[in-house]
């Protein structure tokens, strides 16, 4: 069953998209901000998760912030990355792509396009 790290500052999103990736058979793990979620993907006693949902505006470490400290992290395997936000405009999208998100989702979001998103980066 593969695994999936939800990065978002808001519980509503988190519970959403839990509810979401059970119904599509994913093991779901959730963290409140990026350095959670960065703290989660380097820790070696934990196997990395498959994909990551990662929202772009949060304390403590945003999702730009951690995409790029995880590429700076030299790991291995590498999750794949799905940025979910609010940001629209084709230059969000695009230092999201060029920091090393594999794709891009816009909130609110449904089953549809989450599901659409996963086989995308050949997760789902």
């Amino acid at each position: 069953m593969k695994t999936c790290l939800v990065v978002d500052d808001s519980k509503v999103i988190r519970k959403v998209a839990r509810h979401i990736l059970e119904a599509l058979h994913f093991n779901v793990e959730e963290a409140g901000d990026g350095r959670e979620a960065l703290d989660r993907c380097t820790t070696t006693d934990q196997a990395l998760p498959d994909v990551i949902l990662l929202d772009w505006n949060m304390p403590v470490m945003t999702g730009m912030e951690f995409l790029r400290s995880l590429g700076a992290s030299g790991l291995a395997n590498r999750p794949k990355v799905v940025f979910c936000t609010t940001e629209n405009d084709v230059a969000h999208i695009r230092a999201a792509i060029d920091a090393g998100a594999d794709e891009y989702m816009m909130k609110p979001f449904d089953r549809e396009t989450l599901e659409s998103k996963l086989q995308l980066v050949g997760v789902a």
